[in-house]
């Protein structure tokens, strides 16, 4: 998968600060700072929208990263336990749905901003795997010493779907290791895993790897990723204003960019 290269990326921005400058005008009488904690996948998206949003608007955005579910300490449910403050929440469905039902969240606020698909990276100049088929993906997964997954939505499914549907469960129990508050693209890139599987825009970015593909459409899980209004926050309008400018489709090739699929129809 290709990245942007400077010259496109330089054109997308330009037109993207020009697109929302009429949204920019609507708040232009005021500065706010706009808290938010994203998850993994849409953290390479969001790290390229983010300065540009700030530009455009005059708001200020302060941000936080975490796993959407699991009971590792930054992950995005620990922080909410630790009574950590936000206006605004990006993490996957499975997580915003829980937040939902605890009555962090406000209802009806959620906002689709992109789709995520699993992915697969060996170590960079190791031979690639064949995956094309599911068959294929299973007798991979067989032969591998070491396999290395998510912690969060990705690795969940894995875990209890994937891996008992291919019939392969018990023994990934002693080849596969779920990485907690790390990139798995950084175990493998190391050298600590021979596979690594986690949503492709997580994988991408890592110069030591090679990206192998993405899994068969069989055992594909599509995940959405998606944004929500975070009960008590005083900066409610901000963090509507910043979401509109996610799903903007003056920003569109930039989410895309980074191996997601932008939610919003253009």
């Amino acid at each position: 998968m290709k990245l942007l290269n400077t010259l496109t990326r330089r054109s997308l921005l330009a037109s993207a600060l020009l697109a929302f400058a009429s949204l920019a005008a609507q708040t232009a009488a005021y500065s706010a700072e706009i808290r938010v904690v994203t998850s993994g996948a849409f953290t390479e998206a969001y790290k390229k929208l983010v300065p540009i949003y700030e530009a455009a608007s005059g708001h200020k955005v302060i941000s936080a990263y975490g796993a959407s579910i699991g009971n590792a300490p930054d992950s995005i449910p620990s922080r909410f336990a630790r009574g950590e403050k936000f206006d605004l929440v990006i993490l996957s469905e499975g997580g915003l749905e829980a937040l939902m039902k605890d009555g962090k969240l406000v209802p009806g606020s959620r906002v689709d901003l992109a789709r995520s698909q699993i992915g697969v990276a060996v170590r960079k100049g190791t031979p690639k795997p064949d995956i094309s088929t599911v068959e294929a993906l299973k007798q991979t997964l067989l032969n591998a010493k070491s396999v290395a997954y998510s912690a969060s939505a990705s690795g969940t499914y894995l875990s209890t779907e994937m891996f008992p549907k291919l019939g392969i469960a018990e023994q990934m129990k002693v080849t596969a290791k779920k990485i907690m508050s790390e990139r798995v693209g950084a175990v493998v890139a190391r050298g600590d895993a021979e596979l690594g599987f986690q949503q492709v825009s997580e994988l991408i970015y890592f110069k030591e790897l090679d990206f192998v593909g993405t899994l068969p459409d069989a055992v594909q899980q599509t995940i959405f990723f998606s944004s929500a209004l975070v009960q008590g926050s005083e900066q409610q309008e901000a963090a509507k204003h910043l979401v509109r400018f996610f799903t903007s489709p003056a920003v569109a090739e930039i989410v895309r960019g980074t191996g997601l699929d932008p939610a919003a129809k253009p």
